[in-house]
């Protein structure tokens, strides 16, 4: 017997319930990219700008508190500390939101609350008035919706099957990644075409199909897992272990380099497309937003030949160690942004081929592949059994820490000019290259026991 209800059916060879989350879960992230897509440029072209930021409720005072912290802060300065609380935040709130239906409500309860609160968070971006209420709606709803959703595919498996539920994971993530990339597409052509209002209007529509998706798979989805009780003091980690964790919250604070590098490009990124590059075509021109699905696009199409890479190195006992393989991201996300400098500072406004922001968000989407996946599975490999679902939890803390510190740089982008804040985003990017290249054999060392 499966944990959910029995059923012959079956979804790429995996059970039917799979395929109601990775929907479920594709329809988010549409709505979810759909709208950081269109959240920067919408704020920085209209929403913040006199005569429409009067309208915001609660924006005098949140930038008067902003503002006490970081300093005076310009139409684009602020806009990317709002985008960085909010991306960060959606980073943090899901270890509450795990241990709201751990505790408390069961996480299909948690789940239909988180994409209730969500729909009406992207419907209410569509008033100027109602923004910051809005971003705050959204941060809620994706803290009870994405982790207790990740957290049922595993138990649509026994405990025995680790196979099935790696391959239930990827289909999973196809999901994730098929929304984050159509999400900017039908967004951003939508907000051209009909207004920013009816862009995240969609988002919200897609988060809707979200919730009636996930309640149309009811039947196939795993029982509620029990509450946590009180436990009794659990025996204390051994010194091998001590020394596991610690390296792996080392490779953690390292990532945050690379991860600061890379989703600079969903933030300032986008904002430089609109001013530098040359979008337009014979059909018209190019929505910018669009550019946001380019990463996800190749965390999509260069699975198959970095697979097929990895597998050929293996043969010939090259394949770099999962350590290696996050210094090598580090170094791609910090050329990437080399070739964004290289375009501010070769050509004026306007003039960047359009070639050049796309070979370079595909070189960060390439970055993406080889250091947060081998993060997530060293993690999960190494960790100490009774600390391996907090230390999971602990990673997606670095993406908090990540957006954060994105928003608060991305303020410098007009002091510094374009050419240097690509510069300066690259340094950040090798910085994590570099800390992996002095230290990487030595982490390995110290992780290989408990990988063995």
């Amino acid at each position: 017997m499966s944990a959910a209800q029995t059923t012959d059916r079956t979804f790429f060879g995996q059970p039917i319930g799979v395929a109601y989350l990775a929907f479920t879960e594709a329809w988010e992230r549409f709505s979810y990219y759909g709208m950081t897509a269109l959240v920067v440029l919408y704020m920085v072209q209209q929403l913040l700008l006199p005569g429409h930021i009067e309208h915001v409720a609660g924006m005098s005072g949140f930038r008067h508190a902003l503002e006490s912290v970081f300093g005076p802060l310009s139409t684009q300065a602020l806009a990317s500390q709002i985008f960085g609380f909010y991306t960060g935040f959606v980073y943090f709130t899901p270890i509450i939101g795990g241990f709201i239906a751990d505790r408390w409500l069961g996480a299909r309860r948690t789940v239909l609350i988180g994409a209730g609160v969500m729909s009406a968070g992207h419907f209410l971006m569509a008033f100027e008035q109602s923004f910051l209420l809005a971003i705050l709606l959204l941060i809620i709803g994706t803290g009870c919706l994405k982790g207790n959703i990740s957290a049922q595919v595993g138990r649509l498996h026994p405990p025995e099957d680790e196979a099935g539920r790696t391959r239930s994971y990827a289909v999973f993530s196809m999901g994730i990644n098929v929304g984050a990339v159509c999400g900017p597409l039908g967004c951003g052509l939508v907000a051209q075409l009909y207004g920013w209002d009816y862009g995240f209007g969609l988002a919200g529509v897609m988060m809707l199909l979200a919730a009636l998706t996930y309640l149309a798979g009811d039947r196939y989805l795993p029982p509620e897992a029990p509450r946590r009780r009180d436990r009794s003091p659990a025996e204390p980690l051994t010194p091998a272990q001590r020394r596991t964790v610690a390296m792996l919250i080392l490779l953690m604070v390292v990532s945050i380099f690379q991860s600061v590098c890379y989703y600079q490009i969903s933030n300032v990124g986008l904002v430089w497309v609109s001013e530098h590059a040359a979008l337009g075509t014979p059909l018209g021109d190019i929505p910018v937003s669009w550019f946001n699905s380019i990463d996800s696009l190749a965390s999509i199409v260069f699975v198959p030949p970095l697979v097929a890479l990895w597998r050929w190195q293996g043969m010939r006992g090259r394949e770099p160690g999962d350590v290696t393989k996050i210094g090598i991201g580090a170094t791609l996300a910090a050329a990437s942004a080399l070739l964004l400098a290289l375009g501010a500072m070769v050509a004026g406004p306007g003039h960047v081929t359009v070639l050049l922001p796309l070979v370079a968000f595909t070189g960060m989407g390439i970055a993406f592949l080889y250091y947060w996946p081998t993060l997530l599975a060293l993690v999960s490999q190494s960790a100490p059994p009774r600390l391996n679902a907090t230390l999971m939890g602990t990673v997606f803390l670095s993406l908090f820490v990540s957006n954060l510190i994105i928003g608060w740089f991305g303020g410098y982008y007009e002091p510094l000019g374009p050419t240097m804040f690509w510069l300066v985003d690259a340094a950040i990017g090798g910085t994590g290259a570099l800390i992996i290249l002095v230290f990487g054999r030595a982490i390995h060392r110290a992780l290989q026991p408990a990988a063995d």
